[in-house]
């Protein structure tokens, strides 16, 4: 399934520097004035999961293959929509062009500007993090006022877009870091982390005494906020993570590799992931016990390695 999320917020509050370094590449402009994207901008990024290596490396040396199978991770398609400002939903700035961007996204991230910069200026009616928050609420609830299937009410991830010099003490503020629809980031840092290496990258954010990107935590972030889990495949062709809403039955994962999959399903042979390690083989894991053996009422759960039974 694609997971498609939209980036708002008002303008100059960071939305196409963060999507700028979601994406890697300078793909959006990132100008100091109001508008600077007018057309929506869409990018497909990776879904982070350290699981796919370690993955291909035991079917690798289990299977002895000379180089590791191909990696296909989950992907999470993020649209860069225009800034809000105060009366959009009357008509004002760009008025509801947002709407119909919005209407297709699974999820809303909002970016808040935390910040103060005198080099860029506030635009749109923008004050401070909480007003901001409140102000582009407002305009979604009143442009959704005749819709009937409630734009605003799509889960929301609000963003908090802090200064270098705040990010390390913004990231221990509990009242934003234990909320679950909360996330601190620096928008400024994770652009310029995508420019880095991997190797130059890690020695960063470890002078920073940081484990994870906030690119990383904004992701998985995003993914859990739709209640989506990953299943893994392992195998000579590929090792690959495939995206399913939690709850989601056996037979209507196999659907999500071929439909036809769903109707033809027999059974599913199914190892939990650190299992699958702690055995170093798919063949050791059978032996103790570990695979097991699931039919049509078997509910996916968040890194089952599976191999699908599909008939004829």
């Amino acid at each position: 399934m694609n997971l498609r999320v939209g980036i708002v917020g008002l303008p100059n509050v960071g939305k196409s520097t963060l999507f700028n370094a979601l994406l890697k590449k300078r793909v959006a402009l990132s100008a100091n004035y109001p508008f600077a994207t007018v057309e929506p901008n869409i990018g497909v990024v990776a879904v982070p999961d350290a699981r796919l290596e370690k993955l291909a490396e035991l079917v690798k040396s289990e299977e002895k293959m000379d180089s590791l199978p191909p990696i296909v991770p989950a992907v999470c398609e993020f649209v860069d929509i225009a800034g809000l400002v105060k009366g959009a939903s009357q008509g004002e700035g760009l008025g509801n062009q947002f709407l119909a961007h919005i209407r297709e996204a699974d999820a809303i991230i909002h970016v808040l500007r935390d910040f103060e910069d005198s080099d860029i200026i506030r635009a749109g009616g923008s004050k401070n993090a909480e007003e901001d928050k409140k102000l582009v609420e407002t305009e979604l609830e009143l442009a959704d006022l005749d819709k009937v299937d409630k734009l605003s009410k799509k889960p929301v991830l609000y963003v908090y877009n802090v200064s270098e010099s705040e990010y390390a003490d913004k990231l221990r503020d509990p009242s934003l870091i234990t909320q679950d629809d909360k996330l601190v980031i620096c928008a400024k840092l994770e652009e310029e982390l995508a420019d880095l290496n991997e190797t130059e990258r890690i020695q960063y954010l470890k002078e920073l005494g940081i484990e994870e990107t906030g690119l990383e935590r904004l992701i998985k972030k995003a993914y859990s906020l739709l209640g989506l889990i990953s299943f893994l495949t392992a195998g000579k062709k590929e090792v690959r993570a495939w995206t399913v809403k939690s709850g989601t039955k056996a037979p209507q994962a196999a659907a999500v590799i071929h439909t036809d999959f769903e109707k033809k399903f027999i059974r599913a042979e199914v190892v939990e992931y650190e299992k699958l390690i702690e055995a170093g083989s798919h063949v050791s894991a059978k032996s103790k016990g570990w695979v097991r053996t699931e039919g049509k009422d078997y509910i996916m759960q968040d890194g089952d390695v599976v191999e699908f039974l599909i008939g004829s």
